[in-house]
């Protein structure tokens, strides 16, 4: 009989409390988990807590209460150097990240910071730079980019170090709907391709439903609802507590359903998934008419 061995969540953060200086309670018994190569994502609004939870995960704070293991073991146990072998952090805005003259400079600070032997960063940069599609910025300097650019190579720094976990604080904010698309296509490609696990904190919901393997939403530094996609928009009453709303392509669907009458079945969260659900509605011969030449 082969025994089996339980794999260590890649982050674990277990009745954590946390309040400022000041009085405020940020966190309040808070239970996160996420597995290793999961995609999973933060949602709430602003002042909810999810950027104190994330500076509680890579030890930035220390709570007053819990504990918090990056792939089993304690965090308090674990080095600096140890811990950004193992995580990775994207602040929300890209001008907190970055400090080199040129973005090759840049990128390589952290390999080198590791001790690592001059060909082995050059490599790393070169690599990070392709997977983020800022190869023809290496020799660019810092302040000669655009936000999107310093979003990208901001990024490609965090990749050089090779973290098994990638965390990320509202990683699209600023950008446009074109960026915003790439960056989380950029993300979905290193979770898929390389079982970088990654911990997503963001109030944005449309583009969600497409990645996320689970979704923690918190509301005043408690977590309201865990579970995948289609859990957590379904919960109307959460999302209304939440102070969030539905995916554009579901609010459209809900508001159908709800006050038109329109029998759609279950709640589609894309676009793909309201196409089908709108098919079903329409008769085959109708279906098959669309689809006849004009002399049929």
């Amino acid at each position: 009989m082969v025994a089996h061995v339980k794999t260590p969540l890649a982050v674990e953060a277990a009745g954590v409390t946390y309040t400022y200086q000041e009085g405020t309670r940020a966190l309040e018994d808070v239970d996160f988990a996420v597995q290793s190569g999961e995609f999973v994502a933060m949602l709430a609004s602003n002042g909810s807590g999810k950027t104190t939870l994330i500076k509680v995960l890579i030890g930035l704070l220390k709570p007053e209460k819990g504990t918090v293991k990056i792939n089993g073991a304690d965090l308090k146990r674990l080095s600096r150097n140890e811990l950004c072998r193992q995580v990775g952090l994207v602040l929300q805005n890209p001008v907190d990240q970055l400090f080199g003259a040129t973005v090759e400079e840049d990128v390589a600070y952290g390999p080198r910071n590791l001790g690592l032997d001059e060909s082995e960063v050059q490599r790393r940069v070169t690599e990070a730079l392709e997977l983020v599609a800022a190869g023809d910025l290496r020799g660019r300097a810092i302040h000669h980019l655009s936000f999107g650019e310093q979003k990208r190579v901001s990024m490609a720094g965090i990749l050089a170090m090779q973290p098994s976990i990638l965390i990320l604080d509202e990683p699209t904010a600023g950008l446009d709907p074109a960026g915003e698309a790439m960056m989380m296509r950029l993300l979905n490609y290193l979770n898929r391709r390389f079982r970088i696990t990654v911990i997503l904190a963001t109030h944005s919901v449309d583009l969600l439903p497409l990645f996320a393997d689970r979704i923690y939403v918190l509301r005043r530094g408690r977590v309201l609802k865990e579970g995948p996609a289609d859990a957590i928009f379904c919960d109307h009453e959460m999302i209304d507590e939440a102070c969030l709303r539905l995916p554009y392509i579901a609010d459209l669907l809900h508001k159908m359903k709800q006050y038109d009458g329109v029998p759609i079945n279950g709640l589609p969260l894309t676009i793909g998934e309201a196409r089908m659900r709108l098919l079903e509605l329409i008769p085959e011969n109708l279906i098959g008419k669309h689809h006849e030449g004009p002399d049929s």
